[in-house]
């Protein structure tokens, strides 16, 4: 072996290789365990309009374990995306001590059922926490089986833009278990629109109504309390107090 340099060279080289690894890894572990890089700053880059700040100091130092190398960012992305408020959130660390946090907080734009305190995002997500009930009851209330809330969330808008060319304005949507729409108007009307019909699809019957709404509803001395949408070739309408009629 001592007679053929090549095979000399490589073992050479090998060797180095192999110190070099053990060398970063020594370096590696050192970096980790070293207690004199703690993370001493934590910047949040926005400004958050709902999460409270005692909310994030009670769940951050918990998460905040290790220096600034070992720290584990999804431990403490996780613990910011439990509190109510908190959507997203994204970490990166800047050198030498500080970690500079974005967080994506909900944009509540509904109510999501009665009385458990859930709202709707702007995706259409739905969110556990509390709004001041001057702010709640400003906003639309939806109803729907588990897993809808985006499909209601969706229906919801059409409908708005729908109702916006007669002047009313829609307050409530509920989609039942038996996927049936009804929907409540700012005025106090209920428009049972109901489920979608092949030989009669949703679209169909409001445009319908939508077309006749000036001359048969609106200009009616009394509104009806009742609109009932889920006739094929028409659809009835029911005062307060009243039977019903077409």
């Amino acid at each position: 072996m001592w007679n053929k340099p090549h095979l000399l060279n490589a073992i050479a080289d090998l060797l180095m290789l192999v110190a070099a690894a053990a060398l970063l890894a020594a370096a590696a572990v050192w970096l980790v365990r070293v207690p004199s890089l703690p993370v001493r700053h934590v910047v949040f880059a926005d400004a958050l309009p709902h999460t409270k700040r005692g909310e994030v100091e009670q769940v951050l130092p918990a998460a905040l374990k290790g220096n600034f190398f070992s720290i584990n960012l999804e431990t403490v992305r996780g613990a910011l995306e439990k509190l109510p408020w908190v959507r997203k959130v994204d970490i990166r660390r800047l050198w030498p001590d500080r970690l500079e946090i974005s967080v994506e907080e909900h944009k509540p734009v509904a109510r999501w059922g009665e009385g458990r305190g859930e709202l709707v995002n702007s995706y259409g997500e739905v969110f556990a926490a509390s709004l001041p009930e001057s702010e709640a009851s400003a906003m639309p209330l939806l109803y729907g089986p588990q897993g809808t809330a985006s499909e209601v969330l969706k229906e919801f808008g059409e409908l708005v833009g729908t109702f916006k060319t007669v002047g009313e304005v829609p307050v409530q949507l509920t989609l039942s278990p038996r996927l049936a729409w009804a929907l409540k108007l700012q005025n106090g009307m209920l428009v049972d629109i109901g489920r979608e019909q092949p030989k009669s699809p949703v679209g169909v019957r409001l445009a319908r109504f939508i077309e006749v709404y000036p001359e048969m509803v609106a200009k009616r001395a009394v509104r009806p309390a009742v609109v009932d949408l889920r006739y094929p070739n028409g659809f009835a309408m029911r005062v307060a107090g009243e039977g019903k009629g077409k």
